[in-house]
């Protein structure tokens, strides 16, 4: 399991480890987690295996259903052109 702080800002790709990380820490196969988020299989797969495509909300959940931890965002920042 990944040690992490209380509160953190995190990638896409990092979200989508997260998420894959938490699964296989709580004894999940990927066809029992997309029974539990009552998805199919694949999206399992490309929520974890491929963080440039939108799958925010699942990875949000799965993080949520593995761990103890709760997903806030997403986040943006603005700068000055």
């Amino acid at each position: 399991m990944l040690a992490m702080k209380a509160s953190k800002l995190v990638s896409e790709r990092e979200l989508a480890k997260l998420a894959k990380c938490y699964r296989i820490s709580a004894g999940k196969t990927r066809a029992e987690a997309s029974r539990d988020m009552g998805i199919k299989h694949p999206s399992i797969f490309h929520a974890e295996e491929t963080p440039g495509k939108g799958y925010h909300a699942l990875r949000r959940r799965m993080i949520e259903a593995y761990s103890v931890f709760k997903v806030t965002g997403p986040f943006y920042r603005l700068d000055v052109k």
